[in-house]
């Protein structure tokens, strides 16, 4: 748990500058809590929580009596919680879509539909004390049994030192607000050369169906853009554990498919389809907000005008009736010119042959939280959202560590191999139709499994493997990160450039200088190029490398409220998160604060002493240390 900033307060967790110590207490139930908050003779306490435990209720109680807190570890369940369990809002970004007292006002605040109701807004909260993370495994064990040797009470008896304490460290350098950090990030103001805290900010990716000139700017003459969207990133309460399983990764999934499937049937399409992933549309809409402002400044490839209708996939994990809904927006639709029903019914004409229902909510609702509120912001354009929801969310774990691989049941035999489950086509992908399901396996399996696969190792290029870690996170950046694009930024990059490109007879180092050959200038500024590794040779190690020249680009992911200091902003997304030295904790045996006194004032009666026998024996130095000394006159 780490420090976020916006413009009006901060959240998340922080220890003191040389961490929290205290010592460690199992809580076994609710009412154990008393033992901490009055109680418990030992206070400071480090409180281990197991998964059933960690509630807001309990959470809040812990924050209100934090003086007798050092801190919180939570211990993961080796499965998910069957009721559900969701740290995030119950009204995801309600305060920067497009809904507000000018536009649809009675639908502001999820007045009609409370998307997200097992939210319980934890992660948006502030603790003075440290909170931690651990897995149930060896490690862990090691801690509850230093717990049950030394510190638990047996028969109501109180425990005898030495007792087990934990330290956890997790200083954060910023405060208050994003404004604040902001400031103290200047040269002439902060006494820490590299600043206090970044913003939070990344890298959108996105791919035409057909070649548009980047290095022109603004709107294009003849240009009539359909945009497929979806999100890239996601969060959980902890830093680093957002698998995103159906908040994210189900639906780039299903924008990759589809841009795979739509390939060799571009030069039919009538327009242009710009397959588009946002990032850091948890926070406020970051990446659609930014795409909107650069085509609103004629400072992206096309511009608003050029935007014929807008489709995006949200949360599309099927349940067993196989049914999708489309959300659109209830206010814009009052505009004549504003055709959504065209829309839908051709969505439904190309679903009526699979096995797959497209419905619309038989009730007048808002839409829900996703990246077309903010194009909105700006015009009315026709768009729908598909999602795997009527009303509320049935993602009982959003944004939550528990919306994982097993929340899909992507479940595998115990006694497969890596590769085996790779080529395995699970429940979760027999939902799609047979000529793209075994497809879709591999995509689900190397978002939500295992990064580091052979389908994917020939898709990338050699020098990113290492930065690509076992599991995917789906988490946004800061600005700031010597990564500067995140793991699925990077994937979605490379696959879709596989999908969507062509391979190009060149080499590595035309390929590199983004050309065709020697003299060529133009094509960099339309295509992009790619040398990735490819297969491995049959009976060898070696690989078959070649050149991928495709439509795909990245473009800022980086809030308008940082471009233009407006750190206050009411419009934009402004957060910022704290920067921090390190993230460590340990285990050790503290003595009673008696033992404690007692050693240091008999180190202190020894420091004395020593002061003055060594006071003694320097002022009595020429008695103490004099020899007889030699006759003048002596001569030898």
């Amino acid at each position: 748990c780490v420090r976020l900033l916006n413009a009006t307060h901060q959240i998340g967790c922080q220890s003191s500058l040389s961490g929290d110590v205290g010592v460690l207490h199992l809580l076994e139930s609710e009412e154990n809590l008393d033992w901490v908050l009055r109680t418990g003779p030992n206070p400071p306490y480090m409180v281990i929580l197991e998964s059933t435990l960690f509630t807001r209720p309990i959470l809040m109680k812990l924050k209100n009596g934090s003086s007798r807190v050092a801190g919180v570890l939570a211990v993961q369940p080796t499965s998910n919680p069957p009721e559900g369990f969701s740290p995030h809002t119950s009204c995801p970004n309600e305060n920067t879509g497009v809904y507000s007292e000018t536009y649809g006002p009675s639908y502001a605040h999820c007045n009609v539909t409370m998307w997200n109701p097992l939210g319980t807004g934890i992660s948006y909260e502030e603790f003075d004390f440290p909170i931690f993370s651990v897995k149930d495994d060896n490690d862990t064990e090691v801690i509850r049994r230093c717990y049950m040797e030394h510190n638990r009470a047996v028969n109501g008896s109180t425990p005898q030192y030495p007792l087990c304490a934990m330290q956890l460290m997790s200083h954060m350098a910023a405060v208050t607000d994003t404004a604040t950090c902001m400031r103290r990030n200047a040269p002439t103001f902060s006494l820490a050369p590299d600043g206090v805290c970044d913003p939070l900010g990344d890298a959108n990716i996105w791919a035409s169906t057909k070649p548009l000139n980047s290095s022109t700017k603004g709107h294009k003459d003849g240009v009539s853009v359909v945009i497929a969207a979806t999100k890239l990133d996601s969060r959980s309460f902890f830093f680093d554990v957002a698998p995103g399983a159906d908040s994210a990764a189900t639906g780039l999934v299903a924008l990759l498919a589809a841009a795979s499937a739509l390939h060799n049937a571009t030069a039919e399409l009538n327009r242009t389809i710009l397959y588009t992933f946002f990032n850091g549309e948890t926070f406020d809409y970051i990446g659609s907000s930014r795409m909107v402002y650069d085509m609103a400044k004629n400072d992206f490839t096309v511009d608003l005008d050029n935007i014929h209708s807008i489709l995006e996939v949200g949360q599309v994990a099927l349940g067993p009736d196989s049914r999708l809904w489309l959300h659109s927006d209830p206010v814009s639709k009052r505009n004549s010119s504003v055709n959504v029903e065209t829309l839908v019914s051709n969505l439904q004409a190309a679903a009526a042959g699979l096995n797959l229902s497209l419905g619309e909510p038989n009730v007048t609702q808002p839409l829900p939280p996703s990246s077309f509120q903010r194009f909105l912001l700006e015009r009315p354009i026709p768009g729908v959202v598909i999602e795997n929801h009527q009303t509320s969310f049935t993602n009982k774990y959003y944004q939550s560590m528990f919306d994982n691989a097993e929340y899909l049941k992507l479940n595998y035999p115990p006694n497969l191999t890596p590769e085996e489950q790779l080529e395995l086509v699970t429940d979760s992908a027999k939902v799609a139709p047979p000529w793209i399901g075994f497809f879709l396996n591999k995509m689900l399996y190397t978002f939500l499994v295992r990064v580091n696969n052979s389908w994917f190792d020939q898709l990338v290029k050699s020098d990113w493997t290492g930065v690509l870690s076992e599991l995917m996170l789906y988490e946004i950046n800061t600005s700031e990160r010597k990564v500067k694009t995140t793991e699925p930024a990077l994937m979605v990059q490379c696959i879709l450039a596989n999908l969507t490109g062509s391979i190009a007879n060149i080499t590595e180092g035309n390929c590199q200088d983004k050309k065709m050959d020697k003299d060529e200038n133009m094509n960099k500024d339309i295509y992009s190029y790619l040398w990735v590794q490819g297969p491995v040779r049959p009976n060898s190690t070696e690989r078959d490398s070649f050149c991928v020249r495709s439509l795909v680009r990245q473009s800022k992911a980086l809030s308008p409220a940082f471009e233009l200091s407006e750190y206050t902003s009411k419009n934009y997304s402004t957060w910022a998160e704290s920067r921090w030295s390190a993230i460590k904790g340990r285990i050790f045996l503290v003595a009673s604060h008696d033992l404690e006194m007692l050693t240091l004032g008999v180190g202190v009666g020894v420091l004395l002493m020593s002061l003055l026998l060594t006071y003694i024996v320097s002022s009595k130095a020429d008695i103490l240390f004099s020899s007889g000394r030699e006759p003048t006159n002596a001569t030898y």
